[in-house]
């Protein structure tokens, strides 16, 4: 169903769909973000005027839906107004540890959900030490000492690349919605049919059409005293509580 905020203009009108990205909603933004990559040059000129305008605001998923439409593009000015202005990413990628996420933010920018999970299970394992990145997996003791900016980062560049869809935040506003019930969330998120648990990686849903809070997966196969880590980190209270 069309968005009633929409106004209907001609596809090729580029004046009233640069105001209705700049002014409108985010579902109007959602819907005219597509309009203008189907318009070529034209359409990038107002997708990049809109980042440049955002660039010193927190990245939202709307900035990432732009951000990847222009990541798509070899148009030769486009790639160098992303060097120019975006060199690792829409996402600030702060870390107190001193961990590259610039992998991570790739993945996600082209979407592939699958390889980007694994990156984040690497990079958690990075953050606990050089322990668990040999082992390839978490304790749950090793998500207490996260430092918040790093689990923000990683938090963040699921939200903004997944249209808001994904993320530790997300699942965790999902699982409080639940009433804290295991089993409820499971269901919920797409990890459990029934009495049988999403078998890795072939019955996931490595795409924008998962239930929301589906990825990533955090240690899945582990059972729940690492999310449940995750889900009583500081970071939330400090820095991403709505």
């Amino acid at each position: 169903m069309t968005d009633p905020m929409i106004v209907s203009v001609p596809a090729n009108d580029i004046d009233s769909l640069s105001l209705q990205l700049n002014t409108g909603s985010l579902r109007v933004q959602e819907q005219i973000i597509p309009q203008l990559a189907d318009l070529g040059n034209e359409g990038l000129d107002v997708l990049m005027e809109f980042l440049l305008k955002r660039r010193d605001t927190p990245a939202t998923w709307v900035d990432g839906k732009a951000y990847q439409v222009l990541h798509k593009s070899d148009a030769p000015k486009v790639q160098e107004f992303l060097q120019n202005n975006f060199p690792e990413g829409i996402v600030p990628l702060k870390s107190e540890c001193g961990i590259n996420y610039n992998p991570l933010q790739q993945l996600l920018a082209i979407q592939d959900f699958q390889a980007a999970d694994l990156a984040t299970i690497q990079k958690m394992c990075e953050l606990a030490g050089p322990t668990a990145v040999q082992r390839k997996w978490l304790y749950f003791t090793d998500v207490d000492n996260f430092p918040a900016i790093d689990l923000q980062t990683i938090n963040t560049l699921w939200l903004v690349h997944s249209e808001g869809k994904f993320g530790f935040s997300v699942q965790r506003e999902i699982w409080l919605g639940l009433g804290k019930k295991w089993d409820d969330f499971w269901s919920k998120i797409g990890w459990k049919n029934g009495n049988n648990w999403t078998r890795y990686p072939h019955e996931f849903t490595w795409d924008l059409n998962a239930p929301k809070g589906h990825l990533p997966l955090s240690n899945q196969l582990r059972g729940v005293r690492v999310i449940a880590s995750l889900f009583a980190h500081p970071v939330w209270s400090k820095n991403l509580e709505k």
